[in-house]
């Protein structure tokens, strides 16, 4: 049937993308005040209709995106460019959706402008004939008198938007959601660089319905930070590090968890420089560039050095779907009269534990068994897993990269059902419903017995793969060796960071900058 094909694939998901729009311009994260008689609210029976339609555009579009990946697994081609404008292209007029963060991204914007320590208040501080006047009046609850959490270069974009647009709600929003366009372009030539071109890895990364709704519709700045921060590991596997690290050093400066792909850089550096004590020092270089980025970026910004001590205001907001949170509140609950001090304890031991999984991961990867790109990932995953505050677009931070590497394997089949699921969470107004969490529940088991049903043969959990390039390697030389034995030096290619070594079509690591 045509509508299971490709292009069957693209014209459905193009629909969910359009009823979602549709529904959002009822049922969206509207603001408050400031929505010049487009963004306001029509009733509650016309805000339960768009509601519901939403929904329904939600699911045309997992399905539509889950049928589309089968296809490219399978070996179908198409203009997956075509299909990500057709996904996105409705969604960029809409309101706010599924987050009112994009709102508190335009107040620290205008706190900064007005004089204010954005570091040290919250968007409360805003008061009436003060540009974000409006905007901090939609800020969600829990942040409104929260201070920012982001980096400065960050926050100097919002500044520029709330200047252009004079801080109206509609047109800082719509300039906010241009960063965001741009942000999805960033990860598109990122992932596309780091998978040789493999256009299944954008499915995974750039088509994700998580991602459209939370970075496009949702304007949230994590695709910003992955997009940076993929880029950065992009130059460093080319082996220019130094910009690499710049870009990584200014995706630490919107989000902090991008410093985790600092390891891998190093890593790369390291192994190029052969190891031992004198890798090892050269592997600390990338660090020392991003840090200089980053006070470089603070003291031209002006905004001050606060952002060292707001990293962990996030994790003061309890979300249901941190397992440390939960696990800390319940076990406080029953040994103690206040559970917060037990929770606090179960939140850094979640903490420790993470570091330690990266740690290892950036083990595998030092000896090569584990591709620089796939620790990336699963770093920055468990990472999220064990964080004391999860978001569901928080996923998108390791998913990109892994998607880049993995896209059609275990780890990329199961987290396509999770992200899948995780686009449920949240309802387009932003808040978060019990029913948003069973439906979460229908998805992955859907998505279970689909993977079962599609699985290739032998294609059970995911595992951690060796580097992909040095496997790619192995075959390619054994194909050379049996048609040339005498081209030793072309079956030995150039030496890659993580200790394999690359084909004539494989990216060169040789560089210095």
């Amino acid at each position: 049937m045509w509508v299971f094909s490709t292009a069957g694939c693209r014209w459905l998901g193009a629909a969910g993308a359009l009823a979602v729009a549709v529904g959002g311009w009822a049922a969206g994260t509207l603001p408050e005040r400031g929505g010049w008689g487009l963004w306001e609210p029509r009733g509650s029976a016309v805000t339960v209709a768009g509601a519901v339609l939403a929904y329904l555009g939600l699911t045309l579009l997992v399905a539509a995106w889950w049928r589309y990946g089968r296809l490219y697994a399978e070996g179908a081609r198409d203009r997956i460019g075509v299909t990500l404008a057709c996904w996105t292209a409705p969604l960029l007029l809409v309101p706010p959706l599924y987050s009112a963060d994009v709102y508190s991204y335009i107040a620290q914007g205008a706190m900064v402008l007005e004089g204010h320590d954005v570091y040290g208040a919250g968007p409360a501080v805003l008061g009436p004939g003060e540009l974000g006047w409006d905007a901090a009046a939609s800020v969600g609850g829990h942040w409104t008198d929260t201070p920012a959490p982001y980096g400065p270069v960050f926050l100097v974009l919002a500044q520029a938007v709330v200047k252009l647009t004079g801080g109206a709600v509609v047109p800082a929003v719509l300039g906010m959601r241009l960063i965001g366009v741009g942000a999805l372009a960033l990860i598109v030539w990122a992932v596309r660089g780091l998978s040789d071109g493999r256009p299944g890895a954008l499915w995974l990364a750039a088509l994700n319905p998580l991602l459209l709704i939370h970075v496009v519709a949702g304007t949230h700045n994590d695709g910003l930070m992955i997009g940076l921060m993929l880029g950065g590991l992009l130059l460093a596997v080319r082996g220019r590090w130094v910009a690499g690290s710049v870009l990584v050093g200014l995706a630490v400066m919107v989000k902090s968890p991008a410093a985790v792909a600092l390891l891998f850089v190093g890593i790369l550096v390291a192994r190029s420089a052969g190891g031992g004590v004198r890798g090892v020092l050269k592997g600390l270089l990338p660090g020392v560039v991003a840090a200089a980025v980053a006070a470089g970026a603070t003291v031209a910004a002006g905004t001050g050095f606060g952002w060292l001590r707001t990293q962990s205001v996030a994790g003061t907001i309890h979300t249901a779907l941190s397992v440390t949170s939960d696990l800390g509140l319940g076990l406080g609950l029953l040994v103690a009269d206040d559970p917060e001090p037990v929770k606090a304890v179960v939140q850094q031991l979640g903490l420790l534990a993470a570091l330690g999984i990266i740690a290892a991961l950036g083990r595998r990867v030092w000896k090569g068994r584990t591709d620089p790109v796939l620790g990336l990932g699963l770093s920055l995953l468990a990472l999220v897993a064990l964080s004391p505050m999860v978001q569901p677009w928080y996923a998108l931070w390791g998913v990109c990269a892994v998607a880049a590497v993995a896209w059609d394997g275990p780890w990329g089949r199961w987290l396509a059902v999770v992200c899948g699921a995780l686009a449920y969470e949240t309802a387009p107004s932003g808040r978060t419903p019990w029913y948003g969490f069973a439906l979460m529940g229908v998805v992955l088991a859907v998505g279970a017995v689909w993977l079962r049903r599609t699985a290739p043969p032998g294609g059970g959990a995911p595992s951690v793969p060796a580097p992909r390039r040095r496997r790619r390697r192995e075959a390619e030389a054994g194909a050379e060796a049996g048609a040339d034995a005498g081209t030793e030096a072309g079956a030995r290619g150039r030496r890659l960071p993580w200790g394999g070594r690359s084909s004539s079509v494989s990216r060169s690591s040789s560089g210095s900058s």
